[in-house]
């Protein structure tokens, strides 16, 4: 897990995860303190247009969404949120590509004071 970084913006932010793409999704991990799953992430069938269009699955279980979005910068990503019963609280992230490295990472961020 990479140290927590911080912006410009006064945003703390960790990497919790790394991904590959696949024919049909994303494979690869989630780690935290509470949490170290191998984890996949499909696509959804959208009932609706706030439906998510992927969903996150550790073995058989399902324990996250995620919803395509595209930056300011027009860089595109997905919005992430998992949740399972033994979290205190949903966790919210962004997988990203980033500059120079192979894969994606999922990035925890939560801006200072919350």
């Amino acid at each position: 897990m990479d140290a927590a970084r911080a912006t410009d913006e006064e945003t703390i932010m960790a990497t919790i995860g790394t991904f590959t793409k696949t024919e049909n999704g994303y494979t690869g991990t989630v780690k935290t303190l509470a949490l170290n799953v191998k984890a996949r992430i499909s696509p959804a069938e959208k009932a609706n247009d706030k439906a998510p269009d992927f969903r996150i699955f550790a073995g058989q279980t399902e324990f996250g969404a995620g919803w395509k979005k595209k930056s300011s910068e027009g860089r595109e990503y997905l919005s992430v949120k998992l949740d399972d019963p033994s979290f205190p609280a949903p966790i919210y992230a962004s997988l990203v590509e980033v500059e120079g490295e192979e894969g994606l990472s999922l990035i925890w961020s939560r801006r200072n004071g919350d």
